[in-house]
């Protein structure tokens, strides 16, 4: 599958850690290790985010975006935070809810970093970004 660009290579690089922590939110694997395998995906996965937020910036393309790309991360970083606690509280439940927060909160980034780069001009299809709440706009 060709790649669809730098934003693309961030978000496949975190494939592997999103499964990691998905096998760790369905009980799979060794509960001793879960908050390390949780905190090595949640960091690893951030690590992209923040890559992925500095190229942009760096290439002028979210100067103006709301909600700040900082906002974005803090929100990612505490989900992580309390998905790394669960895990050490052996909480099932917990990790659960949280994994699902972390897991959007991923995806949003993706979604409004892929936004931001769209070269579609608007009404074709270009996704639009409005007060931190993404839509794709389609167009038949």
């Amino acid at each position: 599958m060709p790649s669809a660009g730098p934003m693309h290579d961030h978000e496949e690089r975190c494939r592997p850690y999103l499964l990691t922590l998905r096998m760790l939110g369905r009980g799979e694997g060794e509960p001793a290790l879960a908050a390390a395998q949780a905190a090595q995906a949640t960091g690893a996965i951030i690590a992209e985010v923040e890559a992925a937020i500095q190229a942009a910036l760096a290439a002028d393309r979210g100067a103006h975006r709301h909600p700040a790309p900082r906002v974005r991360l803090n929100r990612l970083t505490a989900a992580a935070e309390r998905v790394v606690t669960a895990a050490q509280e052996e909480d099932t439940a917990g990790l659960r809810r949280h994994l699902r927060r972390f897991e959007a909160l991923t995806s949003a980034s993706w979604t409004v970093e892929q936004a931001a780069g769209d070269p579609a001009p608007p009404g074709r299809g270009r996704r639009h970004v409005r007060a931190g709440m993404t839509a794709a706009v389609r167009m038949t």
